[in-house]
């Protein structure tokens, strides 16, 4: 049977090539709880149209480039959530307003004060919704085969959207999941 034994907050949930799920083709989760009772994270690359300005004026000016509110997930999209990265020698734990996720990622509490928080920041990104997954349901998403779980990097939370993150994460996995990166996505077309 497959496991979720690798998954914990801050690792990725990388969706395999033939994952076709128009919520999750070619995305990048980054896990934010992972508890006996399910898992909840937040896709790092599907921007929308929508200016973080728009819905969140007070955090506007501080959100990473593009500024724009990502698609977290397709559970309650009208929640917002923030993570931060870090600068180095700051601590998640003696920030008001912060919870550690893992290392220099923490998430925001969007009701304090973004003047006090950003200069502490490298980055911010903001989400409309999240994923989840109840008990036992990644497991078995994972042993199907629907998605790789990775490593995280900080800047993953903050990637640009044109970097390619889906494609720049398995590459850095080594073989053979490296070769999973120039997968076609719809292989007719290859």
């Amino acid at each position: 049977m497959g496991s979720d034994a690798e998954v914990e907050p801050g690792t990725l949930l990388v969706a395999a090539p033939q994952l076709m799920d128009k919520n999750f083709r070619r995305t990048v989760v980054y896990v934010i709880h992972h508890r006996a009772e399910g898992t909840l994270g937040v896709v790092l690359n599907r921007p929308s149209e929508v200016a973080v300005h728009d819905v969140l004026p007070k955090w506007g000016d501080h959100a990473t480039l593009p500024q724009s509110l990502f698609v977290g997930g397709p559970v309650e999209q009208r929640t917002a959530i923030c993570l931060a990265t870090l600068r180095a020698g700051e601590d998640v734990s003696e920030i008001d307003g912060m919870v550690g996720v893992r290392g220099p990622v923490g998430m925001v509490d969007l009701d304090g004060d973004p003047e006090e928080l950003a200069p502490k920041a490298r980055g911010l990104r903001f989400f409309a919704g999240y994923a989840g997954w109840d008990a036992g349901q990644l497991a078995g998403e994972i042993e199907r085969g629907d998605w790789l779980v990775v490593p995280a990097l900080p800047d993953d939370v903050i990637a640009d959207p044109e970097t390619e993150l889906w494609s720049r994460v398995l590459r850095r996995q080594g073989p053979p999941l490296a070769f999973l990166a120039t997968h076609p996505g719809d292989v007719k077309l290859n």
